[in-house]
Formats: C-alpha cells, sequence, structure tokens
C-alpha cells in the first residue's frame, strides 16, 4: 500500500473514534481486520483501494478461512471492510463497495449457558454483611434485574441510579443511552451497598461500585467475585457477568414473551441478537399448531 492508501486508513480510525464514538475494544478489532486486508493487498501488489475488487475480497475471505479463521471473526473481518469502503465512498475516494456483495460462511448460533431461577437465588443470598459482599450483591442483583453488560456496570457512576424511581440510566455499545428499570430486591441490594460504600470510597470518586483502595472497580475484579461467589454457593460452572445477563434476557422472555421489549431492555441495536434467546421448542409448537391450524384441530 502507498502512503496515500495508509492515509485514508488513519482517517477512518479517526472517524470511527470522534464521529462514530466507537469503544476502545471496537477500535482495535477494527485495527486487526484491516491490517489482514492491507497485508493481503502488499503480497497482491495493490497498492491502492481502488484496486480492491470483488474478486480479490473474495478470495482473500477464503484464504482466511482455509487458514482456519472462524465463521464469527470472518463475519466481523468482512464487516470491518464493507464499513471501511463505505467511509471511502462518502470521501469520494471510490464509487463502490467491492465487500458489499461476499458473504462469509453462517456461524453456528447456540443459546448461551444460563442459570436457571433458583441458581440465581443462591447467588445473589451468598456472603455476610460485610462492605464487600454487600457490594457484590449489588452487583449480582443489579446485573440480574436489568441486564447490564460487564462493561457497562463498572462504568455506572452514583448518579446514574435513581434508587426512588427504580431505573439506572445506562451508557452502552457505540455510546448509545438507555433508561431501564432496576427491581425491587436490586433496590434493596443498592441501598445496602450505599450505606456502606463510604467505608471503602475515595472522596473523589464517582463511580458506583469501588475496590478495596478506593477507586473504580474493573471488569476482571468483578469476573473475579462472580467466580468466587458461584464456588462459595458451590454452583457446577463458574459464574461470569454474561450468564447473568443471559438469565434476564431469557427468564423475562420466558414470562413476557416481548421479544421487543427485551430487545430495549438489553439495548440490542438488532433484534437477531436478541433472537438467540428463544430456541425452538419442537413440543411446544406441536402443541400450538395443534390448537391453533385449520387443519390440525379435531373436529368434534
Amino acid at each position: 500500500m502507498n502512503d496515500n492508501a495508509r492515509k485514508w486508513l488513519t482517517g477512518f480510525e479517526s472517524y470511527l473514534r470522534h464521529e462514530r464514538r466507537t469503544s476502545p475494544r471496537t477500535l482495535d478489532a477494527y485495527r486487526r481486520d484491516l491490517a489482514r486486508v492491507e497485508d493481503y493487498c502488499r503480497r497482491h501488489a495493490l497498492e491502492d483501494w481502488s484496486q480492491l475488487d470483488v474478486h480479490h475480497v473474495r478470495a482473500m475471505a477464503g484464504e482466511a478461512h482455509r487458514q482456519g479463521l472462524s465463521p464469527r471473526s470472518l463475519q466481523r473481518l468482512l464487516s470491518a471492510l464493507r464499513s471501511f469502503f463505505r467511509y471511502l465512498i462518502r470521501e469520494g475516494q471510490i464509487a463502490s463497495n467491492p465487500a458489499s456483495q461476499v458473504s462469509a460462511p453462517r456461524a453456528p448460533r447456540r443459546l448461551p449457558d444460563v442459570l436457571d431461577p433458583d441458581q440465581v437465588g443462591s447467588l445473589v443470598e451468598a456472603g455476610d454483611d460485610d462492605a464487600l459482599a454487600c457490594r457484590d450483591r449489588a452487583i449480582m442483583e443489579l446485573f440480574y434485574s436489568s441486564g447490564l453488560r460487564l462493561a457497562e456496570l463498572v462504568s455506572l457512576d452514583i448518579n446514574d441510579v435513581d434508587l426512588a424511581e427504580g431505573m439506572v440510566r445506562v451508557t452502552g455499545k457505540g455510546s448509545r443511552t438507555r433508561v431501564v428499570p432496576v427491581g425491587r430486591m436490586a433496590v434493596k441490594a443498592l441501598r445496602q451497598w450505599l450505606s456502606q460504600r463510604g467505608e471503602l470510597a475515595r472522596e473523589d470518586t464517582l463511580a458506583l461500585f469501588v475496590s478495596r483502595r478506593g477507586q473504580r472497580l474493573s471488569r476482571r475484579s468483578v469476573q473475579a467475585r462472580l467466580a468466587h461467589w458461584s464456588r462459595q454457593q458451590g454452583l457446577d460452572s463458574s459464574v461470569h457477568p454474561h450468564m447473568l445477563r443471559h438469565a434476564f434476557a431469557s427468564h423475562l422472555l420466558e414470562s413476557s414473551g416481548d421479544l421487543r421489549a427485551v430487545q430495549e431492555l438489553l439495548g440490542h441495536a438488532d433484534i437477531s441478537t436478541t433472537q438467540i434467546y428463544t430456541p425452538l421448542d419442537f413440543q411446544h409448537l406441536a402443541e400450538v399448531y395443534d390448537r391453533a391450524h385449520p387443519r390440525a384441530r379435531k373436529t368434534k
């Protein structure tokens, strides 16, 4: 790639950071994927992005797949490339998007591991009444009550939570903000934690959840604490934060059947992401069919 072509990679990164407000982790993923594309271009003597056509993109995808890149990673690679070319079209550098007609093999979708209500109940009742145990109970209750992502939970400040109204303001992926309800038991746990938070928190920190040192609690610390309590309670598998988010979504869907509402609560941009929580139960479908279909109902 020539210097001009590399300049547009830098411009695209700036666009993602400042206009799209893309998270640092997503930016890293874009860099890795586009570095793979740049390597392909260098090996095939392509000096400018305008030289990369649909045949090159297909060949590159096929090569990556043969080298062991998973369907999910290949989908992400092509998505990054499509986004980059849309940016180049917007900037008047190319006329069409050569990645728009190329698709990756479909990745198998599996239902995430989900805790049942009894397991969740056992988990959130763990611990004593010291400050750390109260903090951890509040974290687990909030995960299960409101379906938060790990990054969303650790970024919460005190003023993001309105316990009187039972609401929490969350900043999710793409810096999108949503307001979600906080359940009665989570409100109770948060009140208990806030009554003891001053024992740990530094005066200048606004973080809702803090460490022993009084600083904002890290993602890794939350993961470690959940694993600790799952072992303490004798659960079969080590519990990670996303399992409580999965439990929130699955249990809510089982009770309500309202996929759109769960999509909003989870902060999913695309409802297809939420549909992973609705595996088809053939027995249930058969019963519905027998009750409802004109050709299936028994005549009296």
